[in-house]
């Protein structure tokens, strides 16, 4: 576990949003064709709704003040936050970069306890919903807790961090499966972080999809791949692609910072970003900033400024930017059918 260490003070002003933390690799690649997968997303805009396009942050997470944790909301001992991510920060951010909505993902800091998160759901019902992480426990008790969750609180997906389970289990055991039925049963789609790397668990999704083809899945951060430096790094991007193989996995273009090689505006990305669209289609992509990390690094209002430039560097369309900057998590969790809120 981490050690806590001292709180950093930022500023929740907008200025503190929109620091810059320097610029590089300025490469532009073209694309070179449209594939079927693209105009196929091509076709599925076109089709879509004539409202103005919602911006929504498919990605992101929020916790407790310090004096709000010790009063009502604990967090997790050993798991004492170093940046501030209190949702009165987050919506000073949101509204400075112009974004509408936000799937909050609950962070280690407060591990399975969702109280506060829950708190900030009930209070914005209709700007923020939920993303509860699943306990692996052995005796099973994840699996209710999660149907409670989705059914009563406003969550509408579910994480799977791999590094919860008990050692050496998967997440492909008795209670993995169970939490991974339970969440397509309900219309929750299940995200997967593989910060250890995507390798380590490309056989456990794999199987997962095959055997739950109903469970809609998303592909946290790229699956954590880098742009390849070596033909190793290139066959595991190749896997991220293949993966597409499933309709039900969807990716999101989230912590840009955390898998670009390069500083802000991170343009190193942009021939990962043109096959991902290729090999996915833009339906099928979503953008995440990964607040409040993504703060320090180069600010809310830029890391969507940055994908932006990576889509009109990959010479997309503009209803394909529409797609992965909002329809796509619109469609798939702000109208999901099963939940009553």
């Amino acid at each position: 576990m981490a050690t806590p260490q001292r709180w950093v003070q930022l500023s929740v002003t907008a200025e503190s949003c929109s620091t810059l933390f320097g610029f590089g690799c300025f490469r532009r690649k073209r694309v070179s064709a449209v594939s079927t997968s693209r105009r196929r997303s091509q076709m599925a805009a076109a089709a879509a709704s004539s409202d103005p396009p919602k911006i929504i942050d498919s990605h992101l997470h929020v916790w407790a003040s310090p004096q709000q944790a010790a009063e009502k909301y604990p967090y997790f001992p050993g798991q004492e936050p170093t940046l501030p991510g209190h949702v009165e920060f987050l919506l000073e951010c949101m509204g400075q970069a112009g974004v509408d909505g936000a799937l909050i993902v609950q962070p280690i800091n407060h591990k399975f306890d969702h109280s506060y998160v829950t708190s900030v759901l009930k209070k914005y019902p209709s700007k923020f919903f939920g993303c509860c992480l699943a306990n692996p426990a052995e005796d099973g008790t994840g699996v209710k807790q999660l149907e409670e969750l989705i059914s009563e609180d406003g969550y509408r997906a579910v994480r799977f961090n791999p590094y919860l389970w008990p050692s050496g289990q998967l997440m492909t055991n008795e209670v993995g499966k169970a939490m991974f039925a339970k969440a397509g049963e309900l219309g929750a789609p299940v995200g997967f972080m593989c910060m250890k790397g995507l390798d380590l668990h490309l056989s456990e999704i794999e199987e997962l999809c095959t055997e739950f083809p109903s469970t809609v899945v998303l592909l946290d951060h790229l699956g954590f791949c880098k742009p390849p430096k070596n033909q190793e790094e290139e066959q595991l991007f190749s896997k991220l692609l293949n993966l597409s193989r499933f309709p039900q996995v969807y990716v999101k273009l989230s912590a840009l910072f955390r898998v670009s090689r390069c500083p802000y505006p991170y343009e190193d990305l942009s021939d990962l970003v043109t096959k991902v669209v290729s090999s996915y289609g833009a339906n099928r992509i979503m953008w995440g900033s990964d607040f409040p990390y993504v703060v320090p690094e180069c600010g809310y209002k830029e890391a969507k400024e940055a994908v932006w430039q990576l889509l009109q560097q990959a010479q997309l369309s503009s209803s394909e930017s529409e797609w992965i900057m909002g329809r796509t998590a619109n469609q798939i969790l702000f109208n999901n059918p099963s939940s009553s809120s």
